[in-house]
């Protein structure tokens, strides 16, 4: 099944549509909806990314550049988030400015506290 979204007005009516369906529950659903929803779903992903750039500009490159944008979207100051990785505020300023390089505990909290890649840890280091 095909379905695309022209215009806001186009996105917005399939969003209610979206949540309409989800709300009755996947196992309530028959299977002319299921397949309805996924094409609504992608059309409204692709309509997100192209339109409306609801995706991130460009993929982090480095250890800060992942690091600011964890700390983006979980809304944490660099002081909070110090705090949360067990390291001095100084410690982290001084990693995110590119003034020192990420020891091995720091990388451990990074990818136990904030989920970041371990692959991408080991890549940047």
């Amino acid at each position: 099944m095909k379905y695309s979204i022209g215009t806001k007005k186009d996105y917005h009516e399939t969003m209610v549509k979206i949540y309409r369906l989800m709300d009755k529950g996947e196992d309530k659903l028959s299977p002319s909806e299921l397949k309805q929803l996924a094409a609504m779903t992608v059309a409204a992903e692709r309509y997100e990314d192209e339109v409306l750039q609801l995706q991130p500009r460009k993929e982090p490159s480095t250890i800060a550049e992942a690091v600011e944008l964890k700390m983006f979207e979980e809304k944490l100051s660099q002081a909070t988030l110090a705090d949360k990785l067990g390291v001095g505020k100084s410690k982290l300023s001084e990693i995110l400015n590119g003034k020192r390089k990420p020891d091995v505990p720091f990388l451990k909290a990074l990818y136990k506290i904030l989920k970041i890649d371990a692959g991408f840890l080991l890549e940047h280091a």
